[in-house]
């Protein structure tokens, strides 16, 4: 469902990502980390279609955001490490607003609202100005905007960043959900404990190239740490890098 072909994003002299390639399939969960600075976010925003690579491709679905951007977004829930919300609003009329971006049919949108805001904890707050809401339930709407359309490929920078412990078992649960759905779900997280616990398979990306990616007994191999956990192993990749 996602596929990343010599993917390149340059800035003058820097190489802020460098020939990555790597495939994520229906169903599975795809954990990207590396340091401050790495790529990571740089590669959310061509993946998300926001910014132009230098070279390289990426197909969504099979669509080229390149050639066919319109029919590659249309099938991505896209969730920023920074989102921004119309806080003049309230719950329910963002995902209005969001659900008439994606054109999903007026009849359909109250049932998949109620849905989304009950399962996010929010359908008591439909009716708040985004304003009031606190940094969790923002991050938790913003999630819930993104799942509106049913898309097939979920992509999110730092999901997890705000939430209270309840909060991060929810999502999980919900991404999980997702991917036995077979939705592919790229995340790009700082948190190695959820990243080794949700994870199906893990990129590690450094300096703009991508070290080693696999399982965590594939990156252990990769990093000759035996049987370490994922701290241990991406430590050892990016001093190593």
């Amino acid at each position: 469902m996602i596929e990343l072909i010599d993917l390149s994003k340059n800035y003058g002299d820097t190489h802020a990502v460098r020939k990555l390639n790597l495939r994520v399939a229906a169903g599975e969960i795809y954990g990207f980390i590396g340091p401050n600075g790495a790529g990571k976010t740089t590669t959310i925003r061509m993946m998300g279609g926001i910014i132009e690579p230098t070279s390289g491709r990426i197909l969504i679905g099979g669509s080229d955001m390149h050639a066919d951007p319109v029919s590659a977004k249309k099938i991505i829930g896209f969730v920023p490490d920074r989102p921004f919300l119309y806080e003049k609003l309230t719950g329910m009329e963002f995902l209005k607003f969001i659900s008439d971006i994606y054109q999903v049919q007026s009849s359909l949108f109250p049932s998949k609202a109620k849905k989304l805001l009950e399962q996010f904890g929010l359908w008591s707050w439909r009716n708040e100005i985004i304003a009031a809401y606190s940094h969790g339930m923002k991050q938790r709407l913003i999630i819930a905007a993104a799942l509106l359309h049913d898309p097939k490929v979920l992509v999110i920078d730092e999901p997890m960043v705000g939430l209270d412990p309840s909060a991060v078992r929810l999502v999980k649960d919900i991404l999980r959900d997702l991917a036995r759905q077979d939705v592919a779900i790229f995340v790009s997280t700082h948190t190695l404990s959820i990243a080794e616990d949700l994870c199906h398979r893990i990129g590690v990306i450094s300096k703009g190239d991508l070290l080693a990616q696999g399982t965590l007994a594939e990156l252990n191999s990769a990093a000759r740490t035996g049987d370490a956990d994922l701290e241990e192993v991406f430590l050892t990749l990016v001093r190593e890098a």
